[in-house]
């Protein structure tokens, strides 16, 4: 293939950065762009001078290569679904769902039919994480400590339940995704919540949650999330070996051992290019660096998921056994 021909379902904030990437490969086509908003579609596709379609079917039917669904969290199922009938390769943006029913669904729709997929947890193309990993390979984690504090963004869905699924479902997945990439698989939840929603019209979302995870290795955790202030505060995660300490973010990693502290700055705008070029190069043939296919996404989407039930309940959650711990890249295995 010379030429990957691109769909794009959705015209909002991340298909916006998402056209910026691919209108920037030389082995590119955009050849459409559907949204629920017309307007929105027909503003995007001028941008970047390809067509706006009414809807998932007629964009199928321009016969792109690849379709990136770029959705609200309520909004995933039906746009997969198309693409799923249709046998093609599809790029789907985080969180996969705003619930895990959906995501489940998708999941099996797209193992039945052996699909190529990626998903959008792009802080796993960050080389400091590959650092983080590397360091760890001989060291077992002990603690890990996430968070995501953060404001509410400025759109309308996102401070609802239903819709966004919560600051840890929308937000918090990200740190949650490294959790497990880094310290193996959570095998207990026990989160709280505030009960209480942030100063925004209309949200019913929690303005903060904290859990604390156990993992099947045995080791501990915690996870805060937020969502009351009015800028990123704090976004990343901080673990404890034997002798190590590591703190990542999206903007680098820093060690501290026994030598001292080493600082290694990361960015998340490289990062951001190279899922979408992972994702192009193995639809074209000439790659495979998904790090992140659906079924991935899925332990992710799990997790979040146990997570938020569990804050809503006040119960713990037990996580069923993952049959293959979380990879960093495609045929390399991660164990805590």
């Amino acid at each position: 293939m010379r030429t990957c021909r691109v769909g794009l379902v959705g015209a909002g904030g991340v298909a916006q950065r998402h056209a910026r990437v691919l209108g920037g490969f030389a082995d590119v086509e955009l050849i459409g762009v559907t949204d629920v908003l017309p307007a929105a579609a027909a503003d995007l596709a001028a941008a970047y001078d390809t067509r706006a379609c009414a809807d998932v079917e007629e964009l199928l039917a321009a016969g792109p290569d690849a379709v990136y669904v770029c959705v609200p969290p309520f909004a995933h199922g039906p746009a997969e679904e198309a693409v799923i009938a249709a046998g093609l390769p599809m790029f789907v943006e985080k969180p996969v769902a705003v619930d895990l029913a959906t995501a489940e669904r998708i999941g099996e729709l797209i193992a039945r039919r052996g699909l190529r997929t990626a998903v959008g947890h792009h802080w796993r193309y960050l080389p400091v994480v590959e650092r983080a990993r590397r360091l760890l390979a001989d060291r077992p984690v002990r603690m890990v400590a996430g968070a995501w504090l953060d404001k509410v963004p400025p759109v309308a869905w996102w401070s609802r339940r239903d819709r966004s699924g919560g600051p840890v479902v929308e937000q918090a997945a990200h740190v949650l995704d490294l959790i497990r990439v880094l310290a193996g698989e959570v095998s207990e939840v026990t989160a709280y919540a505030d009960g209480t929603p942030p100063p925004v019209d209309g949200a019913d979302i929690d303005s903060v949650t904290t859990a604390a995870l156990r993992f099947a290795s045995g080791a501990v955790g915690t996870l805060t999330a937020a969502c009351v202030l009015g800028w990123k505060h704090r976004a990343g995660l901080e673990i404890l070996a034997d002798g190590l300490a590591l703190a990542l973010t999206e903007d680098g990693l820093v060690v501290r051992d026994g030598d001292g502290e080493h600082r290694f700055p990361a960015d998340p705008d490289a990062a951001r290019v190279a899922v979408d070029r992972a994702f192009i190069d193995a639809v074209r043939g000439v790659g495979d660096d998904i790090r992140v296919p659906y079924a991935e996404a899925l332990g992710t989407q799990r997790l979040a998921v146990a997570v938020a039930d569990s804050a809503r309940t006040g119960a713990p959650v037990r996580l069923a056994a993952s049959a293959a711990p979380a990879t960093l890249r495609t045929g390399v295995t991660v164990d805590a």
